[in-house]
Order: C-alpha cells, then sequence, then structure tokens
C-alpha cells in the first residue's frame, strides 16, 4: 500500500512536472482559461488518451504478476535472465506506438518513461525493468513498477489517470494563476467522472495479457490535442515540453 502511495505522489521525481499534459497549447489557443474549461478539456482527455495510457499501464502490471519476475524465475531454472530489449515487450511497444500516431507524443512517452525507469530503479532495485529497454513508454513502467509495489492492473490504470488529470491541474495553476483548491476540486471531480475508464482500462489490460495480444488494448483517440502536441514541439519560449 505505500508503494502505491509513493507512486502516486507528485514529488516522486518521474520528470512529469515538466509537462502539461497538452494544456499549455490550450492555454495559448484560449481552449482553457479557467477551471470549468480544463475540466471539459480533462472530460475528453481521460476517455481517449486516458483510456489508452491506462490500460496498457494495467497490461504492463498484470503481465508482471501472472509471468512473477523474470530475472528471478529464468535464475532460478538456472539460465541466464533475459537482456535489455526483451522481445516479450516488443509488441507492446509496439502496440503503444501505433495508439500514439503523434511523433511528438511518442517522443514525450518514451522521455517520462526514460526518467520514470531511473527512479523505479532506485526505489525497487528488484523490480523487472531492465527487459523494457532502455527508452519504454511511461505507461509500461508504470505498470511494472505498481506491480513492485505490490499493486494489482486495477491500481496501475487507476495510477496512470491520477497522473493525466494531475499533470494538467497542476500545470493550471502554473500557467493561468488559478486558486490551487479549485483546481484540486477539479482534480478530484475529473478522478470520480474516469471511476468507469479505470475499470475499463483494468479489465482490457487483463484481457490482452491472458490472450497474449496487445492489438485487443483500446485505441481512442481525440485527434485536435494530438495536433496541437506538434503545434506545440515547434513552438518557442514554451514552459512545458508539452
Amino acid at each position: 500500500m505505500t508503494g502505491l502511495l509513493l507512486l502516486a505522489d507528485s514529488r516522486l521525481p518521474t520528470g512529469g512536472h515538466a509537462h502539461s499534459g497538452g494544456v499549455e497549447e490550450a492555454v495559448r489557443r484560449g481552449d482553457v482559461r479557467g477551471p470549468a474549461d480544463l475540466e471539459r478539456f480533462l472530460a475528453a482527455r481521460v476517455p481517449t488518451a486516458g483510456l489508452v495510457t491506462a490500460s496498457f499501464a494495467a497490461a504492463a502490471c498484470a503481465r508482471v504478476v501472472e509471468r512473477g519476475s523474470p530475472a528471478r524465475r529464468e535464475t532460478e531454472r538456472g539460465t541466464p535472465s533475459r537482456p535489455s530489449g526483451d522481445p516479450g515487450w516488443a509488441p507492446w511497444e509496439a502496440a503503444l506506438d501505433a495508439r500514439t500516431p503523434v511523433a511528438a507524443l511518442r517522443e514525450v512517452s518514451r522521455t517520462q518513461g526514460r526518467a520514470l525507469l531511473r527512479t523505479v530503479r532506485a526505489v525497487w532495485p528488484d523490480a523487472p525493468v531492465d527487459a523494457l529497454g532502455a527508452r519504454p513508454h511511461q505507461a509500461l513502467v508504470l505498470g511494472v513498477a505498481t506491480a513492485a509495489a505490490s499493486g494489482g492492473a486495477g491500481d496501475a490504470a487507476s495510477l496512470a489517470v491520477h497522473h493525466l488529470v494531475g499533470q494538467a491541474t497542476s500545470a493550471a495553476v502554473r500557467l493561468l494563476g488559478l486558486d490551487p483548491l479549485a483546481l484540486a476540486a477539479v482534480h478530484a471531480r475529473a478522478l470520480a467522472a474516469a471511476a468507469p475508464v479505470v475499470v475499463h482500462a483494468a479489465d482490457a489490460g487483463a484481457e490482452a495479457v491472458a490472450a497474449g495480444d496487445p492489438d485487443l488494448l483500446p485505441a481512442a483517440t481525440t485527434p485536435r490535442p494530438e495536433v496541437l502536441a506538434v503545434v506545440h514541439a515547434r513552438a518557442e519560449g514554451a514552459l512545458f515540453a508539452s
């Protein structure tokens, strides 16, 4: 339980503070001007990008829980552990790439994944993260970390949504100078509204792992934030990396 609380803590150094989750460009374009606008922004993002991220985090967690630690299992068998870049994760990486058609967002996911990877190695040295490779997607690292913290697929999905919403609300405070208490309320309402998304993501992740098929995971999307991600990547003087 305490490990899951640590993963949910915004003070955990995962690199997320450098990203706004698309809010900065939405603010620049006038789409987000206050708490109500941010709530509408999240109402669109959570069931789409949030669902995809949460389902992959859930699948990664379920895969580790189902298989156990690959390094430990192979050591017990007297065989060497798998090298970095374990092809067992390659289809899951490729499936998430396919659901992230914008190169800028793929880069953001992998940058945050690498940052989280360093943290997981320090906090949970026995977590089987080496098989993910050097620059894995953030959702997959989060799923493995959740398993290391004794969590399940539902916990991984909840954490993924929590981070997406928290990133957006924290960025709005810095970008617009809004009342932190008002945005904390937005955060709480967004998480409550996201409960069905979390359940869907957890179920989808577990089913995909049971079938060994990442193509079964959701592929929901919203085009405008993806277009704005490209615009933001080319912008000068941005406060956030994304």
